[in-house]
């Protein structure tokens, strides 16, 4: 989607967004997390995923043609939707209605992460206090690499998304 000097360039974003502020072509970035081992340890144990691919050093070093603690794209994938939730969902989220995603590269204990998202297109519904947008997030390592590039699409709060803080709505 963008070069490292694109990437830096672009808005990091905090607060939720509400819908109005998910314009076609916006382009924002979320910060960055780093994949450690434990990370990958406590994923994969509590997901299941008990893959020697995860799972033990000795096949990594020895055997496998990937080289190094890999990532499950299925962890890359959460983390990158925890920087999103942290960042523009905050208080406007309402419902993950769907995405397609691509695992581009590997992924490795020691390498941080963040997503740059541009967002496709942005309707409201019938109901006028929320709307559906659908946005294309590209999640890039330390080199500036894409790994994994995912288009999800999501319902939000219209309006100010801190008018509901301190009620009981």
């Amino acid at each position: 989607m963008s070069t490292a000097d694109e990437s830096n360039a672009l808005e990091t974003v905090g607060l939720g967004i509400p819908f109005e502020g998910w314009t076609v072509g916006r382009r924002f970035r979320t910060i960055g997390r780093t994949i450690t081992e434990a990370d990958i340890t406590n994923f994969v144990c509590v997901t299941g995923m008990l893959e020697v691919l995860f799972t033990n050093l000795d096949y990594l070093e020895h055997h496998s043609l990937i080289k190094g603690r890999l990532a499950p794209g299925g962890l890359v994938y959460s983390f990158a939707e925890g920087l999103l939730m942290q960042s523009v969902m905050q208080h406007t989220g309402l419902a993950f209605l769907g995405m397609e995603l691509e695992v581009k590269r590997p992924v490795f204990a020691g390498d941080t992460i963040h997503v740059e998202c541009l967002v496709q297109s942005a309707r409201l519904t019938s109901r006028q206090d929320r709307g559906i947008v659908s946005a294309l997030n590209d999640v890039i390592n330390q080199k500036g690499e894409l790994v994994l590039q995912y288009t999800a699409k999501r319902m939000v709060k219209a309006g100010d998304p801190m008018a509901s803080i301190g009620s009981n709505k």
